[in-house]
């Protein structure tokens, strides 16, 4: 039976009109302080894409593609095993939650109520805590193999689990098809009024992880006509800003490092280099959307990033500082990797003109990211 499945995937590469499944595969790989088991989905399909999720943090750990030439290559910051996701998390490939980003102070109000979060980003609160999602251990609900290969996991955050109100029941679902499209879509529901903004954070490297060359070559492409301006401590003045004549418009393509030490810009400095959100939009929207388009001109590697959510993070790894040893023996510094991280503004509880984070009973929080993968021909 295994030669027959074998053989009919080989037989899909080679035959016109034979459709190949996308797989999905279970492994260990590696074991907490405690004792508990950490497990990996690698999702596989014909056009030579995988993808690997571990249960720990619903961590994207890895991302292969091919080049132009059909080269598979990593083009993920990321770790081998559980010891590097310990040591120095830097939130590579990470499930980011309850609320991805800055929140003020770490205070924001509900019903006149006021919550008081940890202070992990000096004076303010980032990425869900000390704990946060990314430090969580899912569980695996369930494998599926093609013809779109997923993977779901679920956590169950408590009420008042890092300050938060309300039980917050979450499932992150990845996906991925034979048009070398992963997907990931976070759901969520409360018994209590919450805050939640959940997303991906994924450094990207698409000369490849490990690679001599940095993200500044790459050619970014933003379709947003706006910023949200950013204070000393990153966090939103309220103002939406036009990208027009400033190193944040890439409405047009644009190499990444052409204007990024650019210190004649305030907003430059303040984030020693691009760590902005992008207004994509000022509401969720009903399908997923270009958000980002990136492109690696030595290798022909493309990575569209769509979503449904109305802003989008863009972070060039500025503070990554060589303490990072990444896969391949790589120390990772700033450069090494840009994150594109769908979701609300920043800041948004306590920012009314930015929209809502709010989630009450009955509702459902979604966040649908797309990462769309391609080739383009040398020039």
């Amino acid at each position: 039976m295994k030669e027959w499945i074998a053989a009919s995937s080989v037989l899909a590469l080679l035959l016109p009109g034979v459709a190949a499944a996308a797989d999905a595969k279970r492994s260990a790989f590696g074991t907490l302080a405690d004792g508990r088991k950490v497990e990996s989905v690698t999702l596989t399909n014909a056009k030579g894409m995988r993808a690997t999720v571990i249960s720990y943090g619903a961590i994207l750990q890895s991302v292969i593609v091919p080049d132009r030439r059909g080269k598979p290559g990593e083009v993920t910051l990321g770790y081998n095993d559980m010891t590097g996701y310990i040591k120095a998390p830097n939130y590579f490939g990470a499930t980011v939650g309850r609320y991805a980003n800055r929140i003020r102070a770490g205070k924001f109000s509900i019903d006149g109520k006021q919550y008081t979060l940890a202070i992990n980003n000096t004076p303010n609160a980032l990425h869900g805590g000390l704990v946060g999602f990314d430090k969580r251990l899912w569980t695996i609900t369930k494998v599926t193999n093609g013809p779109t290969a997923s993977v779901v996991l679920n956590y169950v955050s408590a009420d008042g689990e890092e300050g938060y109100p309300g039980t917050l029941n979450v499932t992150a679902t990845y996906s991925l098809n034979e048009k070398n499209e992963l997907s990931v879509e976070y759901d969520a529901t409360t018994d209590k009024p919450t805050i939640v903004n959940i997303t991906n954070h994924s450094f990207f490297n698409l000369a490849g992880e490990g690679a001599p060359w940095t993200i500044y070559d790459h050619v970014l492409t933003i379709p947003a006509q706006a910023i949200t301006p950013v204070d000393r401590t990153l966090i939103p003045t309220g103002e939406l800003k036009p990208v027009a004549g400033t190193p944040f418009d890439f409405r047009k393509p644009m190499v990444i490092g052409a204007r990024i030490r650019d210190a004649r810009d305030e907003q430059i400095a303040f984030g020693q280099g691009y760590d902005h959100n992008y207004v994509i939009g000022r509401d969720v929207a009903k399908a997923p959307r270009l958000d980002v388009r990136l492109a690696d001109p030595k290798t022909g590697r493309v990575l569209e990033v769509l979503s449904n959510q109305p802003g989008i993070q863009v972070y060039t790894g500025n503070f990554l500082d060589g303490t990072a040893i990444g896969r391949s023996g790589h120390a990772y510094r700033q450069g090494d990797g840009i994150a594109m991280e769908p979701q609300v503004f920043p800041d948004t509880p306590n920012q009314p003109a930015f929209g809502s984070a709010r989630l009450d009973p009955g509702q459902t929080y979604r966040n649908i990211i797309v990462y769309r993968f391609s080739t383009s021909k040398a020039h």
